[in-house]
């Protein structure tokens, strides 16, 4: 005897085959991935230059030093500010990505008597659509710089 599956039994094994696949395509958007580029210099740490998760990419604090990772590059608060937002260009671009996605910055400053300098180069590379952002004065950065920031990014 031959035992036909109903409408509904084969309605339900689609229905879930269907949600699998849906729940699958989901789960994996959601891994945490590691990601880099040449265009900035390395980490000088145990920690990662960008890693994403879903459709948001964190970018570690990026300071003002040579493609190397070896020299300061420049002197003045504005100079340093123009690299490190140079180089989250970089970052932004090996993605696809422009200062458009940015979406949120941490602003780390030696000296918050330099505020308005930073924040005129900053205002140079967020023209509209500004992404939110926290800006303190630290005690001390690495390698003694005047600046770092680090980035929340949303993909597109």
């Amino acid at each position: 005897m031959v035992k036909r599956s109903s409408p509904m039994r084969m309605a339900l094994a689609c229905g879930t085959a269907v949600m699998a696949v849906v729940l699958t395509g989901c789960a994996a958007q959601n891994k945490r991935e590691v990601l880099s580029t040449t265009q900035v210099p390395p980490a000088i740490g145990p920690y990662s230059q960008m890693v994403a998760h879903g459709s948001t990419i964190y970018f570690s604090g990026m300071l003002p030093l040579n493609a190397q990772g070896t020299a300061i590059q420049g002197t003045t608060i504005e100079e340093q500010t123009r690299t490190v937002l140079e180089h989250i260009g970089a970052q932004l671009r090996s993605q696809g990505l422009s200062y458009e996605d940015v979406l949120s910055t941490s602003v780390f400053m030696k000296d918050l008597n330099e505020f308005a300098a930073m924040n005129k180069v900053y205002g140079e590379y967020f023209k509209t659509a500004a992404p939110a952002r926290a800006t303190v004065e630290v005690a001390r950065l690495p390698r003694d710089v005047k600046i770092e920031i680090s980035a929340v990014v949303g993909r597109r």
